[in-house]
């Protein structure tokens, strides 16, 4: 249980005790600072701890944001100051300068509390102060203070502003107008309940489990329940985020589970319809696969231009100040957001699509939807970054090699040819990994299974891939060597499944490159998380993006279409239990080691 140590005895009237023990701490009181310093030291390292004057008026839910945010080591707001397991070292400096007779801000500041977060901010140390808008948090000097500020506490909702804040602060138009106005409301119910974000993001997943088990009977009130129970599966998609925010329940497992299970439901809807169609005669497993290899690319371009420019330098181009003049018109900002089919258009439409519509049509509409909005969004990113003059860091280089999956021989071609790699000016880095892309896609949908070119092609573009990685990616289009990878792997192995023309084949290829985009995924949380890369061996033990589309190659040039069914079921097997197994047992590791909490504000998925 979280420590709150009280500095002070609280005034008559006062409800700070009560609201610090309805925030789930434990309240001691300190006689003076010097009896402060004593209580902080008898509470348990690996427990969080607050100063709070007793003094404090304000809201409950300013001191909810400013104690219990699980995402930051310091916290700080007007009169009271927490730090977790990894600020108390800090935070026990600080609290001994300010007790000790030469506290050095003693004179300017009243509050305990506030001089030891001003000794913080003095230190160099982040402490973490949230945005508290109309909240009220502050430590009035005299009883005509106190009565203003307890005017200002009733004046104003904090219940209201809390639910308010639970709505995810950027959004698309459909789930801002039409989900975000009642799922708060569940949210909080949730809330009240005890329930946890975790439990909601499993509930979604296992609503859309069923969507998809409807919409694989193949029957029009199948489609109907499942349209509908899609979305039902992103109303509480929205609920776990909103309950996140509203609780501050924020977790490193959290944030991966709600990220992967997104994947993983749309992905498993994608294969639910291609067995409805299949079930009605109509074999769709060619539109599901591609349709699931472009949502992929779309998000691979998302998180390689981010991580290559996040933390850029002199990052600047026209094109974004445009950007931003059109975000001063507000109509284009929902326009713009909605052509580039986020999460919650794009499920609204593949439900009604699937409810009222077939399979085929479904995913024709996906396709031209996707594929516009993937040509709008690189294609700005590509005028972006050629009109910047940004300097990348090596963080961002590295995080751009890590996203590249290269196995062994393609960091040994790299590192064959990292000499004349060298001398290549910039733009061809991509130029390169593009050419050796095409080649194998094109080769391999020229020539089909049976033949040796296919073999061939990858061989190349095994060389072209190491060319690609052979130097720091800082180029100005460098993020580009990614997606390619992704599109090179992925549609290689959706056209020699094509053409082995044998039932089975193509949901094989739809099962291997669901199991390598999982992988692919992963290594982002695990970037954005902070921890890096996968470990090298797994990368080695399923072959890098290279050496998988040369096996699958090979695998198609020396078996029967039957047997390379086979095959791809059983690479896909594989694949999928190394990296699931691994990943479980990273993330539940890294929760249970009290990694930082972390919860992803960024772009609609």
């Amino acid at each position: 249980m979280p420590t709150a140590i009280l500095t002070g005895q609280p005034v008559p009237g006062s409800s700070i005790e009560g609201d610090l023990r309805s925030l789930g701490y434990d309240v001691r009181t300190a006689a003076d600072p010097a009896d402060a310093e004593t209580l902080l030291a008898q509470v348990p390292g690996d427990q969080r701890v607050a100063l709070v004057d007793a003094r404090f008026v304000g809201h409950l839910h300013a001191l909810r944001l400013g104690l219990t945010d699980p995402r930051f080591p310091l916290a700080a707001v007007p009169g009271a100051v927490t730090a977790q397991p990894a600020g108390r070292q800090a935070l026990t400096r600080a609290v001994a300068r300010e007790t000790s007779a030469g506290g050095g801000t003693s004179v300017v500041v009243d509050s305990l509390a506030d001089r030891v977060a001003t000794a913080l901010d003095g230190e160099g140390t982040d402490v973490h102060r949230p945005e508290l808008g109309s909240l009220v948090a502050a430590v009035p000097a005299d009883p005509q203070a106190r009565n203003e500020a307890r005017q200002a506490v009733a004046s104003v909702d904090d219940e209201a502003i809390r639910l308010k804040s639970a709505v995810k602060a950027r959004d698309g138009f459909f789930t801002t107008f039409c989900i975000s106005p009642y799922s708060r409301y569940i949210a909080r119910w949730c809330a009240r309940r005890g329930l946890t974000p975790n439990q909601v993001t499993t509930a979604s997943l296992i609503t859309a489990l069923i969507a998809a088990g409807c919409a694989a009977t193949g029957t029009r009130v199948g489609f109907v329940a499942a349209g509908l129970l899609l979305i039902f599966s992103f109303v509480l998609d929205c609920t776990d985020g909103q309950l996140a925010r509203y609780s501050l329940q924020y977790s490193t497992l959290g944030a991966w589970l709600d990220a992967t299970f997104d994947r993983a439901k749309e992905y498993a809807y994608y294969a639910g319809l291609a067995l409805g169609a299949a079930r009605g005669g109509d074999d769709v497993w060619a539109l599901a696969l591609g349709a699931m290899i472009l949502q992929t690319c779309r998000h691979v371009v998302d998180f390689s231009f981010n991580e290559a420019n996040h933390d850029a330098t002199a990052n600047t181009s026209p094109t974004a100040a445009l950007s931003d003049k059109l975000d001063s018109v507000g109509w284009t900002v929902w326009l713009r957001r909605m052509i580039v089919l986020p999460i919650g258009e794009r499920w609204a439409m593949i439900a009604v699509l699937t409810a009222v519509t077939t399979p085929r049509i479904t995913f024709y509409a996906l396709l031209i939807g996707c594929a516009f909005a993937a040509t709008y969004t690189t294609a700005g990113r590509v005028l972006r970054s050629l009109t910047r003059k940004a300097r990348r860091t090596d963080r961002a280089a590295q995080a751009l090699a890590d996203l590249a999956d290269s196995g062994e021989r393609g960091l040994g071609f790299a590192a064959v040819l990292k000499k004349p790699a060298r001398r290549l000016p910039g733009f061809a880095v991509p130029a390169v990994a593009l050419l050796g892309g095409a080649l194998v896609v094109a080769v391999s949908a020229a020539t089909g299974p049976g033949t040796p070119w296919p073999p061939l092609a990858a061989l190349v573009y095994a060389v072209t891939s190491g060319i690609a990685v052979a130097r720091q990616l800082k180029g100005a289009l460098d993020w580009l060597v990614p997606p390619v990878f992704r599109a090179a792997e992925y549609c290689t192995v959706l056209v020699l499944a094509a053409q082995a023309d044998v039932n089975g084949a193509l949901p094989a290829a739809f099962g291997l490159v669901a199991a390598v985009a999982y992988h692919h995924y992963d290594t982002v949380y695990r970037i954005r998380g902070g921890a890096g890369a996968p470990p090298a061996w797994l990368v080695r033990t399923i072959g890098g993006h290279e050496g998988r589309t040369l096996l699958v190659t090979l695998l198609a040039a020396v078996l029967t279409a039957s047997q390379f069914t086979v095959a791809l079921t059983a690479l896909a097997v594989a694949v999928a239990l190394v990296v699931l197994v691994e990943s479980i047992r990273f993330w539940v590791t890294a929760h249970k080691g009290g990694a930082p909490a972390v919860h992803d504000e960024g772009e609609p998925a």
